[in-house]
């Protein structure tokens, strides 16, 4: 009679379900809709500028983004800032560079220069931070993700039609799952509660957002243009953070679509090729057996 039981236990497991689970590793963040999902999606440009707006204004103040250059931002396929806007942007940093004898500077920022660090190293970043350096934010969409289970973890990994905006919807819902914990969690003081966060649901991280915090661009009413919530901000940034971890993927993309075209295309070439030669072979061979059976 055990073997139904630890089948049971087994079969809780792999879903991840139970009290136990969720207590310890938090609630798996609701799927979201991306507009850069799938084979052929694409960055929202108003979307990543408004994300950019939200880590400049609120998330700079502890997130830095050194492996993100100043010129990314008026690439194809990313915010869409102009040559100007960017150069602009640049010069309000201070660079340290090296002069001609090799002496330490500070000179503005240029293009071509990446997003400064906030701290000289990670020991003074954490001494800053309450003793835990705050992660990066260059790459911190694609290093952050959460598991699913079986089966739906199957669906995820599936070549055209699967899902790998894991982390940008961990993001999302960090930034939203801020709030009074349930009866009988306790808190320790100086943490907060955060019902999708995988450590205990605790975090040290204070909630980052509020409502109305950014101002976004106005429309002719004078009206924001999109709603100036915790739910869009958080949206916004997580895009933006999608695309910084990754600048270059619609280029990717449309690349990765001519490849299999261009592959479709030989493969029907060669398909071709091969019924020629083999259809040529064929005939000579069938044209020596009257010959092979009169020698017999």
């Amino acid at each position: 009679m055990r073997y139904p039981t630890l089948l049971a236990a087994a079969f809780v497991a792999v879903l991840g379900i139970g009290p136990v689970a969720a207590e310890e590793h938090g609630t798996n963040p609701p799927r979201q809709h991306w507009s850069f999902a799938g084979v052929f999606g694409k960055f929202d440009e108003a979307q990543l500028q408004r994300g950019f707006q939200v880590y400049k204004e609120v998330c700079s103040s502890c997130h830095s983004m050194k492996l993100v250059r100043f010129r990314n931002l008026s690439e194809e396929g990313g915010p869409g800032f102009s040559a100007a806007q960017v150069k602009a942007l640049a010069e309000s940093y201070q660079i340290k560079d090296e002069n001609d004898k090799g002496d330490v500077i500070e000179r503005p920022g240029r293009p071509a220069d990446a997003f400064p660090p906030l701290h000289p190293n990670e020991k003074a970043a954490a001494a800053a931070h309450g003793g835990k350096a705050p992660p990066d934010f260059s790459v911190l969409a694609k290093a952050r993700t959460y598991e699913r289970g079986f089966p739906a973890f199957v669906f995820d990994a599936l070549p055209f039609t699967g899902y790998s905006e894991q982390g940008v919807d961990y993001i999302h819902a960090l930034m939203i799952g801020y709030g009074d914990p349930p009866e009988g969690k306790e808190v320790p003081d100086g943490v907060y509660y955060n019902k999708y966060y995988p450590q205990g649901q605790v975090i040290a991280m204070p909630p980052p957002l509020s409502d109305g915090a950014v101002t976004y661009a106005k429309n002719d009413k004078g009206e924001p243009v999109v709603p100036e919530t915790v739910d869009q901000y958080a949206r916004d940034v997580a895009a933006f953070m999608a695309w910084a971890a990754e600048p270059h993927m619609m280029a990717r993309k449309a690349l990765g679509f001519q490849v299999i075209l261009f592959l479709i295309v030989l493969s029907g070439l060669l398909y071709y090729v091969k019924k020629q030669i083999w259809k040529r072979i064929g005939g000579e061979v069938h044209g020596l057996q009257p010959e092979l059976h009169k020698t017999s």
